[in-house]
């Protein structure tokens, strides 16, 4: 079950553990009184409590697939390809210090990561790395950068995308 929150406190039963009470505008009754049926027969349940974010649309996710497919056709080379270099261009990324023996398994863990040279730390030899985050990963405001960056790159390549007004009501619809 998923809810949206709008308010939290704690309290304390009769043997002072701690309850945590969420208030929702939304009808969870139902679902509350399955979870409630497993927790009385002995299991237990997992919570994730977290600030709330609107999630990027699927359109948009699906619309920079398209471009890139179109982009690739133009440039001979494959989709997966360019969306690593578009995440290198447009996308979220993190910097990271790893020992040098390292640093291939770190690579294999990421979308796509840029070393950026050897730094020492407290006497130690490290090698500085930039992490890009793949786009499942993004909120609204980071996938329509990407996007945003996708069809800039479109237009120098004289591939046809969607008007600007249909691109902003696309970024309204995210959440931006």
């Amino acid at each position: 079950m998923k809810i949206k929150a709008n308010k939290i406190r704690l309290q304390y039963d009769e043997n002072r553990k701690i309850e945590v009470v969420l208030s929702t505008n939304e009808n969870v009754q139902a679902e509350v009184e399955g979870l409630k049926n497993i927790v009385t027969k002995g299991k237990e349940l997992t919570v994730e409590v977290k600030q709330y974010r609107k999630h990027r649309s699927m359109d948009s996710n699906a619309y920079m697939w398209v471009l890139l497919s179109k982009m690739a056709d133009v440039m001979k080379t494959t989709k997966d390809e360019l969306y690593l270099q578009i995440l290198e261009r447009y996308g979220v990324f993190t910097h990271v210090v790893v020992k040098p023996n390292v640093v291939g398994r770190v690579k294999a863990e990421w979308k796509t990561v840029r070393e950026l040279g050897k730094v020492i730390i407290n006497g130690q030899e490290g090698v500085q790395i930039q992490c890009f985050f793949g786009s499942s990963t993004y909120d609204s405001k980071e996938m329509s950068v990407l996007l945003e960056g996708v069809v800039s790159e479109c237009k120098e390549l004289d591939i046809q995308t969607i008007t600007p007004r249909e691109l902003e009501i696309m970024n309204q619809a995210w959440g931006r």
